[in-house]
């Protein structure tokens, strides 16, 4: 992909075309979590990580590798309703658990402007 997406269709579509052109076939519900994964970590880092500053995807030893960079050098973190001080009738934090759950290995890595997240999901 030339530059970094302006949205999480951009990315998706990158990882889509990537998938169907490795010359193997992809179990459909190995594309459907790809393509989840890669819409929550793009979004993330555009609604909660000071915007989106680097995005890459690879296929390695028949996994997909997205590494997704942004501003902050918050890490992301998991809510529920329970979460000391969050509003009741507040919406999201449940994709950062979902990632967790679908990618066989999550990386935060600190960079000089804030951090990427790199993780590694079967196919």
């Amino acid at each position: 992909m030339q530059g970094v997406p302006v949205r999480a269709a951009e990315a998706r579509n990158f990882v889509h075309d990537l998938l169907h052109k490795i010359g193997s076939p992809v179990d459909d519900l190995a594309l459907v979590d790809a393509l989840l994964v890669t819409t929550e970590l793009v979004t993330n880092a555009q609604r909660h990580g000071g915007g989106l500053t680097g995005f890459t995807a690879r296929v390695v030893e028949g996994c997909l590798e997205v590494a997704v960079e942004d501003g902050s050098a918050h890490c992301p973190a998991a809510a529920s309703p329970q979460t000391p001080g969050r509003d009741p009738g507040a919406t999201g934090g449940y994709g950062w658990p979902l990632i967790q759950r679908l990618a066989r290995s999550v990386e935060i890595t600190a960079t000089v402007t804030g951090k990427t997240i790199r993780v590694i999901l079967p196919l």
